[in-house]
């Protein structure tokens, strides 16, 4: 049995093992999914130890690196819930359009930034909401991630993905990665945020996404630089049983 397990190794190139490799790791969350409901239902009871009330420091270190020189750039925010960096990059200048499921959330971005805003029925999503701060020029959507297109919004110069790879369901990720490159104008910068760990000790959300998958996701179209690599663990993070974790920040560019 041995002698023909190291045959098999022997047999396949170092790419082939990373990938299977890689399918071994994926393979305790493959079939996990969270439901909408579930995500509102965390909403709904302030189960939302994934925000932040500050800028994700992520964002802020590489920010120069995002713009690239350019003035009022249009950024996207996938499942924005209230993010405080949509405000922040506001106050610089830029435009941001976000989408996120819950309505809770996305009122309370505007009410705790003291914002005034309003609401609409989004055209061209059935069944979805738009509030808007005209002042600031932030839009966000109250919708299905995946009933959103570029033919609602047109395309963006840069997306923040600091916690929506992680949190879709595994099984969706191909047609997550089809919707953010459709989102991507040619110029865009995509700083997309990924975390290591090992998926046996966790059943996520947070879900485990290595970097090989980000390649195999966004690598046929886009550049793919890593920018940064941080120590993640905390108090928080230690009670889901992990005993490391690693947050990646990418930068993907569309190939010419």
């Amino acid at each position: 049995m041995f002698a023909a397990l190291r045959q098999l190794f022997d047999n396949i190139d170092d790419y082939q093992l990373r990938i299977f490799s890689r399918n071994i790791m994926l393979e305790p969350q493959a079939d996990r999914v969270r439901t909408l409901g579930e995500w509102e239902e965390s909403w709904k009871k302030d189960n939302i130890g994934f925000h932040m009330d500050h800028v994700n420091p992520m964002l802020a270190n590489n920010i120069d690196k995002v713009v690239n020189g350019r003035k009022g750039v249009r950024f996207f925010f996938p499942l924005c819930g209230k993010a405080v960096d949509m405000k922040w990059l506001a106050d610089r200048g830029h435009s941001v359009v976000g989408v996120e499921i819950c309505e809770k959330a996305v009122r309370q971005f505007f009410e705790e930034n003291n914002m005034m805003y309003s609401e609409e029925a989004a055209g061209g999503v059935p069944g979805a909401k738009v509030f808007k701060n005209s002042e600031k020029s932030i839009s966000l959507y109250q919708c299905d991630l995946y009933n959103f297109s570029s033919s609602v919004e047109g395309q963006f110069g840069a997306i923040w993905d600091r916690g929506s790879l992680v949190a879709i369901n595994p099984q969706d990720r191909e047609k997550y990665a089809a919707l953010m490159i459709s989102l991507m104008a040619k110029d865009c910068r995509y700083l997309v945020d990924n975390l290591l760990y090992n998926p046996t000790l966790y059943k996520g959300p947070p879900f485990f996404v290595p970097d090989e998958q980000l390649h195999s996701l966004f690598g046929h179209c886009c550049n793919i630089e890593l920018l940064q690599s941080a120590d993640a663990l905390t108090d928080r993070t230690r009670k889901w049983g992990l005993d490391y974790l690693t947050e990646n920040v990418h930068l993907l560019t569309p190939k010419s």
